[in-house]
């Protein structure tokens, strides 16, 4: 019983310790940084302390470059009332209205063939899918449309087609599997000796944020760019920039922080690197719009949860460490593991949340024995984001476990996903 009290008492005084040691900005700090989504959370950080002023509230909230809800209830608890602008964020990257005017107009053609699917109605539906494979521009969203065209019309031209195709994708190495054929050989594992560069911090995300400028000025060559950074600390990055460099054309699958991530099981390591490379493409210091942190992509409601429940205290700025983004990551995967087996499950549940992936593999039709399943379950859900991240993190999967020496195929392992006794705990 003193055993437990003097521990008790321990955990306590450390959590204090911890809590006196958050960081803290002063107001020249977070002005000087570059416009940027990182600097935006500096900014919702600086809103947060106790010591900013509501002047100072006032005058950095102009500085941001996107508003976003944290960003918003932070400056109306500091000053009691909404920001009355809106800012105009830097943009990284041109012609982007005509790019998502074109992907709009893909994607209501391909709902359409998925509508026309359900209806039985074949032959309107490959007209459909026929229509946004010429509409689309990036190459993953074309072989989404001729794996339709092929599920449809059964005509193995289209299989051939994706055969071609350049993209690591669900639907170029379903295509291999469907055609007994290799995987695509635009898979690339960087190799690098290096352990770090001098002069970039790849856990400082307004570092990150400065690299990210040069990336898209437009006037730079990113293959030298690249070079800058490689090194196995800035791995990230550099495989980042490598990637626009040849606009995708190879895919790069990093593995990185091979020290720590050997003592996990293949399935572990895979499915880490999978989210990983999804998330933030390797890079440490990353941050989302929505402030989603470090290479792991943590919102910051979890890394207090995980933290309270592994009984310890720390900085977010901590998870831009990549060893504690991966650490508070296994102790995420172990909760959904509880219930979800399959990695593409595991992914919705990542992205959406365990509660939203439950009651979407729970709803009548979805992922059950059925003609175009589970393919037709994994495109007719509404949330998109969910949807596609959970097809590339599976594709992710599927590479890492090969690569790190358990040779599975994709085929396979999809057509589980209508027998619940391999998936999950939620449904009968």
């Amino acid at each position: 019983m003193v055993r437990k009290v003097a521990g008790a008492l321990l955990l306590s005084l450390s959590l204090l310790v911890n809590a006196a040691e958050a960081k803290t900005f002063t107001y020249t700090q977070v002005h000087n940084m570059p416009k940027s989504v990182e600097k935006d959370y500096y900014i919702w950080r600086f809103l947060r302390q106790r010591s900013t002023t509501a002047a100072q509230a006032r005058s950095i909230i102009r500085e941001t470059n996107s508003l976003n809800k944290k960003l918003k209830e932070a400056y109306r608890r500091k000053t009691g009332g909404y920001p009355d602008f809106h800012p105009k964020p830097v943009r990284y990257r041109v012609n982007d209205a005509d790019k998502w005017k074109n992907r709009s107009q893909g994607n209501f053609a391909f709902k359409k063939g998925i509508a026309m699917v359900q209806r039985n109605e074949l032959r309107r539906a490959a007209e459909y899918f026929n229509a946004a494979y010429r509409i689309y521009e990036d190459r993953w969203e074309k072989d989404k449309a001729l794996f339709w065209l092929y599920l449809v019309t059964k005509n193995k031209y289209y299989l051939q087609q994706l055969k071609h195709s350049y993209h690591i994708n669900m639907y170029t190495l379903l295509a291999a599997d469907l055609t007994h054929s290799k995987y695509p050989s635009t898979i690339v594992v960087p190799k690098v000796s290096k352990d770090s560069v001098w002069g970039i911090d790849a856990q400082d995300p307004i570092a990150w944020a400065k690299m990210k400028r040069k990336i898209f000025a437009g006037n730079i060559d990113l293959d030298d760019l690249a070079d800058t950074c490689r090194s196995k600390e800035t791995i990230g990055m550099h495989t980042y920039i490598k990637a626009r460099a040849c606009n995708y054309r190879k895919s790069y699958f990093p593995m990185p922080y091979r020290d720590l991530m050997k003592h996990y099981s293949v399935e572990r390591q895979a499915l880490i690197y999978a989210i990983a490379r999804q998330e933030s493409r390797f890079v440490p210091a990353a941050i989302s719009r929505s402030f989603a942190l470090g290479m792991m992509q943590f919102m910051p409601f979890l890394i207090d949860h995980v933290a309270k429940q592994k009984g310890e205290r720390i900085d977010y700025d901590d998870i831009f460490n990549p060893y504690k983004a991966i650490e508070y990551a296994d102790y995420h995967l172990d909760y959904l593991n509880k219930y979800l087996y399959h990695p593409l499950f595991i992914a919705y549940a990542y992205n959406g949340g365990i509660g939203f992936t439950k009651r979407l593999i729970r709803k009548k039709g979805n992922f059950r024995p059925g003609r175009f399943e589970p393919y037709l379950s994994m495109e007719k859900m509404k949330n998109a984001e969910a949807r596609e991240y959970g097809k590339k993190v599976l594709t992710n999967y599927i590479v890492y476990m090969n690569l790190l020496g358990k040779p599975i195929r994709l085929l396979p392992f999809l057509k589980t996903l209508t027998d619940p006794s391999m998936t999950d705990r939620f449904r009968k």
